[in-house]
């Protein structure tokens, strides 16, 4: 049985900070991260299409330069960033026989 609840959009912002404080450090400059913020609110927001100019204009930017150098150029350890989510995801939202999945 599916359960669907309601979460505070500050919760939810507070958490999502949590989330991008923990993998900060795999960027080594403050761009990439910005840019991975940027990102992240784009993919998890309800914009139609997904790329990197709806992406950046749902991040308030005028060009999707800064959002495309991340997915390009910046250097950054995609494997720890994703080990580092799913810690998180364990911490937080973890019980016994749970699985979580994504909403259709």
């Amino acid at each position: 049985m599916a359960a669907g609840h309601s979460v505070d959009p500050a919760r939810w912002r507070e958490m999502f900070d949590r989330a991008m404080a923990r993998i900060a450090g795999r960027f080594g400059r403050i761009e990439p991260r910005a840019s991975a913020r940027a990102y992240l609110l784009g993919l998890l927001s309800k914009a139609e299409r997904k790329n990197c100019w709806q992406l950046a204009e749902q991040a308030g930017l005028a060009r999707p330069g800064p959002i495309q150098r991340l997915l390009r150029y910046a250097r950054w350890d995609a494997d720890a960033v994703r080990d580092d989510v799913r810690a998180y995801a364990v911490e937080h939202l973890g019980a016994d026989a749970a699985v979580l999945m994504p909403r259709c």
